[in-house]
């Protein structure tokens, strides 16, 4: 059964420093409440529960599953989607259409969620997930 909500869903996760302070600027520029913003951790969220990816999936990208819940969108794609929801956002959302613009910034998305680690302290230098060892 899938969820029911007037919003986008923003599927983010909450254990995640640099994701939270993402989500608290985009809880900022959301001043028309376009958006809901889901922490994939929270497993009772009805969202949670019925988003159709895997737990897996959404450690390594932040998705977004639309109102009309068709469709899931991840990464870059997720940014672009949210860009068209933020009206300071409006004048850049045509150029991320731009061919090689998606490439790239799929490019640059999974490096800065490879690296998100060191790119925002942790809580009291402590992270409450451990990072992978390489």
């Amino acid at each position: 059964m899938n969820a029911q909500l007037p919003h986008h869903a923003v599927v983010y996760d909450g254990d995640c420093a640099f994701c939270q302070h993402s989500v608290k600027l985009l809880r900022r520029l959301d001043w028309r409440h376009a958006l809901t913003y889901v922490n994939f951790r929270d497993g009772k969220d009805p969202i949670v529960q019925s988003v159709p990816t895997t737990k897996e999936r959404l450690h390594e990208e932040m998705h977004v599953w639309p109102a009309s819940r068709n469709g899931l969108y991840h990464g870059f794609a997720a940014f672009r989607f949210i860009a068209w929801r933020l009206p300071l956002l409006w004048l850049v959302a045509p150029f991320l259409y731009i061919p090689g613009v998606p490439w790239i910034g799929q490019k640059i998305y999974m490096w800065i969620a490879r690296n998100h680690f060191n790119l925002v302290p942790c809580r009291d230098g402590v992270c409450t997930i451990q990072q992978k060892k390489t």
